[in-house]
């Protein structure tokens, strides 16, 4: 193989939202190191998820089939990729930074005598070399992260760090292989899996989003970010603080430990921009930030930027929006 296979989760025949974004960092990276990329499917019967990938530009699909892999298992899914790492040696592989993915990746990482780059958040290219960018101390360091000895490197992709809508079209094959998967080696013995209670907000559907912070102060100020809501036809939301002190229900919160979003529109209003908030609302495609510190982090995601009081901003942009 020798060139980059993005790792996709699946659940019950449907890709984890943030499999496509890891295929799309993929290609860009495939593209910039002029390698070949493929991806990877693990489960039982899973040719039609495989087939549905076959419109994107890809070298091959490769669809891991086996009754041990119809119910995820750290064990058979390191033990599976494990073998096809080792027939198809491929440079690079690049997983989405998910539950599951932290759960199996370092396991299949250490056993091929490898370290994962985990949670990566942006890339460039050095030379001919990749260079990858993780965030320390609550996102107030970016450190660059270079790897060391003999490929495979494995890398994790943080949500929202490549978007989906940047795929390429293509047309490529897909390759069904049955690993050597044997009962005893699957230790763990899969219970049901847990359901979160249903939503009264789905986020995630909202087209635009207006989302406030710390910055608001009180609870009894929170009107004064509605009313924006409402002139932009927007869902409210916030970040973890407002949620945690109990003046916004813990389904409008967006970030790391709430919602992963994408809008059209993203309004920060307040909100300073920590990594926990930043990696559940940078994927959306147009960032307003408001916040009266210049040096806020959320301005180093946002379109556009108004560095002032919200209390004054807020008020003038509503009657803006009213005429």
């Amino acid at each position: 193989m020798s060139g980059v296979l993005a790792v996709l989760e699946q659940r019950d025949g449907t890709l984890h939202k943030m499999s496509l974004e890891a295929l799309a960092a993929a290609q860009q990276i495939g593209a910039e190191l002029d390698l070949l990329v493929f991806a990877a499917v693990i489960g039982k019967g899973i040719e039609a998820i495989a087939q549905s990938l076959a419109g994107y530009k890809l070298t091959k699909i490769h669809a891991i089939d086996h009754d041990l892999l119809q119910q995820y298992t750290p064990d058979g899914y390191a033990a599976a990729l494990k073998q096809l790492i080792e027939a198809h040696r491929p440079k690079y592989v690049i997983f989405p930074h998910t539950y599951q993915v932290r759960d199996f990746a370092p396991k299949l990482a250490t056993a091929l005598d490898r370290v994962l780059v985990s949670d990566v958040i942006a890339h460039r290219i050095d030379g001919a070399e990749l260079v990858l960018v993780r965030q320390l101390f609550q996102g107030k360091i970016n450190a660059d992260v270079r790897f060391a000895g003999d490929p495979p490197y494995f890398a994790s992709i943080q949500a929202g760090a490549f978007r989906a809508d940047t795929l390429q079209t293509g047309t490529s094959a897909v390759e069904t292989t049955t690993p050597d998967l044997k009962p005893e080696q699957i230790r763990t013995k899969p219970l049901e899996l847990f359901r979160e209670s249903a939503r009264a907000v789905d986020l995630g559907a909202a087209q635009v989003i207006v989302s406030v912070g710390r910055g608001i102060k009180e609870a009894e100020n929170i009107p004064v970010v509605q009313k924006l809501a409402d002139a932009l036809g927007a869902e409210l939301a916030a970040s973890r603080p407002i949620c945690d002190n109990g003046w916004l229900p813990l389904d409008r919160q967006v970030g790391s430990s709430g919602q992963t979003v994408s809008p059209k529109m993203y309004v920060a209003v307040g909100i300073s921009g920590a990594i926990q908030h930043l990696v559940g609302m940078k994927g959306s495609k147009t960032i307003v930030a408001i916040n009266k510190d210049p040096e806020a982090p959320i301005f180093e995601v946002a379109d556009y930027g108004i560095v002032g009081d919200l209390f004054e901003v807020v008020p003038a942009l509503i009657e803006a929006l009213k005429k």
